[in-house]
């Protein structure tokens, strides 16, 4: 008999379940439930009277994914929409991988150009060569104004394993290659090697899954080359994981030290510290910061800063204190939320002053802090945030980035118009594409960069790159050429340098007379590197003088800023 009255228990049983469940959230909850449902009827009834009496055939699908945005834009800056679309490669820098064919590509004149192989990747395996034109895709010819990013990304990419025929133009001859897709790994450090027989450099450009057991095989490296202190650049660094971030830090402090904590409305206090299992807690340590060093990089610098572990030189940072999570919809779409702030060890919050709804006036933050002379002048810096103090009393500012212990003004005084437009336009990186293209055999020969830097000077570049942008439509000033010369070879030289080689030998050519970096170097020499309370009033930039202000690049990231832009695929 039991068991017969077994599922009214259980339907009685979640009935109550229910009742109390609604009962407790309207108690907790007050009218806010109510409120939800309603406006959730009110925009599906909207949705449904357009979906059926708008005058035109309306895609709703696409509507939506217009319309979520602007909705997430009235609560701040930084939650996003990511269509279902966008959404896996949204995130493919930050996994460490993912599944193609090996290759970096540009694209010039509706004609995909193979700059880099990956070495070891699909593509190297079966020939494929830097030069090489890709003129067809699975039987298919492949050039015109079907060719675009997006759609070269399509058809290279793909599942493990899976194969893609590609026909290549190589000189005069064609050459056709079946490629077997694979893990292509995407590295979060770009650069490792010795800045001094002493100091070590780390270039880190994002903070993704891999970057923690990237950064020990980098570390390790150094080591082997005894090094006795490091400098990590974080300068165009956007962020990334926030456990990624925490886990480098935890390498180089002492154990039970703050690294940050998190805190939100429906998201409790949250402390992430240090477990005393760090190889290098002693090991002096500088960071490099600019105006695009962002979220997860102001978590590293905070915490080295606030613990008084290290310096941070360079610029103030973006100012991005929100937290996001990720929340997935049933199409593959996701929203990333903001759920929390997360305050540096000292219990600032550097996120940045922004209106609701005003996303636009928030982004052009960056070029008022430009237009006002922040990045030339220490004294412009506007910091209107709460004081806090680090751990030994050091004055540090919430509400607007992190401020560096060390100054360093961003330098125009060889900038021209002329520069900046031949930058602007692109003018730079298309002359040092085709000069490789057609002196690609002569130029692999060279071992290494230093080699190859001394055969370009004697190649008049510069002039010859005056007479290209002629044809361009770029009239010549031979004056501002003159005083852009320096310019003009770092921007000519280093990108020829990354074509032929890779990103790490082009940040050793350009890091060579980076007056961060030559500051960092500066610094550790003089034993500097561990702060003091007293030296705060000395911690001032020596040469932080007003400079002309010039037109602003595009690409504000610090160490890339003449590179041409390259697809992985």
């Amino acid at each position: 008999m039991k068991k017969q009255y077994t599922p009214l228990y259980i339907a009685i049983g979640t009935v109550v379940g229910i009742i109390i469940g609604t009962f407790v959230s309207n108690l907790f909850s007050g009218d806010r439930l109510n409120v939800v449902n309603a406006s959730s009827s009110k925009l599906n009834d909207l949705l449904h009277y357009v979906d059926e009496q708008y005058v035109d055939t309306i895609n709703m699908t696409q509507l939506l994914d217009d319309a979520i945005p602007n909705i997430l834009a009235e609560l701040d800056p930084h939650s996003s929409y990511i269509t279902a679309k966008d959404a896996h490669t949204a995130v493919e820098d930050l996994h460490g991988s993912f599944s193609g064919v090996g290759i970096q590509f540009t694209i010039r004149e509706d004609t995909v150009y193979v700059n880099n192989i990956v070495k070891g990747g699909p593509s190297e395996k079966v020939g494929i060569l830097p030069g090489d034109r890709i003129i067809a895709i699975d039987g298919k010819p492949y050039v015109g104004k079907v060719v675009t990013n997006e759609e070269t990304l399509h058809r290279l990419k793909g599942e493990k394993g899976s194969k893609v025929k590609v026909q290549v133009r190589r000189g005069k001859e064609k050459k056709s290659f079946t490629i077997v897709r694979g893990d292509i790994p995407v590295k979060s450090i770009d650069a490792t090697y010795m800045l001094t027989p002493q100091l070590g450099y780390i270039r880190i450009n994002s903070f993704g899954e891999t970057t923690y057991y990237e950064m020990i095989m980098a570390l390790a490296k150094l080591q082997n080359e005894d090094f006795r202190g490091l400098v990590v650049d974080l300068r165009g660094n956007g962020g990334g994981y926030l456990l990624s971030a925490c886990q480098l830090i935890n390498e180089f402090l002492p154990d039970n030290k703050l690294i940050v904590y998190t805190e939100g409305r429906k998201a409790p206090r949250e402390d992430y510290t240090s477990d005393g299992t760090g190889a290098y807690q002693n090991l002096p340590i500088i960071v490099l910061t600019d105006e695009t060093s962002a979220s997860a990089s102001e978590i590293f610098a905070g915490a080295i800063q606030d613990n008084d572990r290290g310096l941070v030189v360079g610029r103030r940072t973006f100012g991005k204190g929100l937290v996001q999570q990720p929340f997935e919809f049933s199409d593959g779409s996701r929203i990333h939320l903001t759920i929390a702030r997360y305050y540096t060890p000292s219990g600032r919050c550097i996120q940045k002053p922004y209106t609701k709804g005003k996303t636009e006036d928030y982004q052009m933050d960056i070029y008022q802090r430009y237009s006002r002379g922040e990045f030339f002048n220490e004294d412009s810096i506007r910091q209107s945030g709460e004081k806090y103090h680090t751990s030994l009393g050091r004055v540090v500012y919430g509400g607007g980035g992190i401020m560096p212990d060390y100054f360093v003004p961003q330098d125009t005084t060889l900038s021209t118009t002329y520069f900046m437009e031949a930058i602007e336009r692109g003018l730079v990186n298309e002359y040092c594409f085709y000069y490789t293209d057609q002196n690609r055999a002569k130029l692999s020969a060279y071992e290494t960069p230093q080699q190859m830097v001394k055969f370009l000077r004697t190649q008049h570049l510069i002039e010859k790159f005056a007479q290209f942008a002629d044809t361009k439509g770029l009239q010549r000033r031979n004056n501002q050429i003159i005083q852009s010369q320096a310019l003009f070879e770092e921007a000519i030289y280093g990108t020829i340098i990354y074509n032929i080689f890779d990103i790490e030998a082009y940040l050793q050519y350009i890091n060579h007379d980076d007056k961060t970096v030559k500051r960092a170097i500066e610094l550790f020499n003089q034993h500097k590197t561990f702060p003091t309370l007293n030296d705060q009033d000395d911690m001032k930039s020596d040469d932080a003088k007003k400079a002309a202000h010039m037109l602003l690049p595009s690409d504000l990231r610090q160490g890339k800023r003449f590179l041409p832009i390259m697809h992985n695929a």
